[in-house]
């Protein structure tokens, strides 16, 4: 069996190499990935990049895009990770959700839509309400789209609300955070590990 290997998907608004506590939590998902055996590639900080709105897997014109989607693609588990702004996810997330939409039409020879068979975790950070909200909102997406969900994959860090603590400002993960996080990689881990030697049956 091939070695499993991981990516992250950073929904900050904020460029690099701006601090990130979106980018904090996913990387210490990708940690714990890490110590199951599964190889990391380089976190993707979305807004770095020149990713045009649309629903096609290339929108040309200096779309990067596809360059992200070739690193989704070569992964067999995708962090998906947000802040939360006003509520909700942020619009880099929803934009990276929007272009997934594309892999519905991208099939296999059997029929089976491209991301099928491949594991999200999701990761949310924020000073309010909303992160089980942007889980659901995100699972289902990526649901849509292929993605299998691990049980409890999901994990994320809510700030005391109208005070301005950041993630990346704590010395480290509280022990809630830290053990929801060990819990999605290890769950994320095992799921891929079955898909990677059973693929779902053909369409």
């Amino acid at each position: 069996m091939s070695e499993l290997r991981a990516v992250a998907l950073i929904c900050s608004l904020k460029p690099s190499p701006a601090p990130s506590s979106t980018e904090l939590l996913a990387s210490q998902v990708l940690d714990q990935l890490a110590g199951h055996g599964v190889g990391v590639a380089p976190p993707i900080r979305l807004v770095d990049y020149d990713v045009k709105p649309g629903v096609d897997a290339d929108m040309g014109d200096g779309d990067q895009w596809p360059e992200v989607r070739q690193a989704i693609r070569d992964a067999d588990i995708l962090v998906f990770a947000t802040p939360t702004w006003l509520g909700h996810m942020s619009s880099v997330a929803q934009r990276a959700l929007e272009r997934l939409d594309a892999e519905l039409s991208d099939t296999d020879a059997d029929g089976r839509p491209a991301m099928l068979g491949k594991v999200a975790v999701t990761a949310v950070v924020g000073n309010e309400d909303g992160a089980h909200k942007i889980i659901a909102d995100v699972f289902q997406g990526l649901n849509d789209i292929g993605f299998t969900i691990a049980a409890q994959s999901g994990t994320y860090w809510n700030g005391e609300a109208m005070q301005g603590t950041d993630y990346k400002d704590l010395d480290g993960p509280p022990e809630p955070v830290a053990v929801t996080t060990a819990n999605a990689a290890r769950n994320a881990t095992h799921l891929a590990t079955v898909l990677n030697s059973r693929q779902y049956p053909p369409y």
